[in-house]
């Protein structure tokens, strides 16, 4: 995108490539979850996952708003990498209680 000088297209397909990251990632999760079962730990870490599904919206709506302003589209993208800047402890902290209890 810098090379383009955050030109239209480039933005755009970057944020094109976000979202489909974004959905395997939910993919994945909701394989798991299923796997195994939705009373597992797993299940109880992930939770409702707003921060993935968030980032997802967000990477959705930035994909038409860099076609009228691509520099929004840039901010959108720092609005998700501020969101997970924090990091998401759920699975850690479900699984580590769980191997303590062994």
């Amino acid at each position: 995108m810098g090379e383009n000088n955050f030109a239209t297209w480039p933005v755009a397909l970057y944020r094109l490539v976000q979202i489909c990251s974004g959905c395997a990632y939910m993919i994945l999760e909701f394989s798991l979850i299923k796997h195994e079962g939705k009373q597992s730990r797993l299940a109880a870490a992930v939770g409702t996952d707003i921060k993935g599904k968030a980032s997802i919206l967000l990477y959705a709506i930035a994909i038409p708003i860099a076609f009228v302003r691509p520099w929004l589209s840039c901010v959108l993208y720092v609005i998700v990498a501020i969101i997970w800047l924090v990091p998401d402890r759920r699975i850690e902290r479900i699984m580590s209680s769980a191997v303590a209890t062994f």
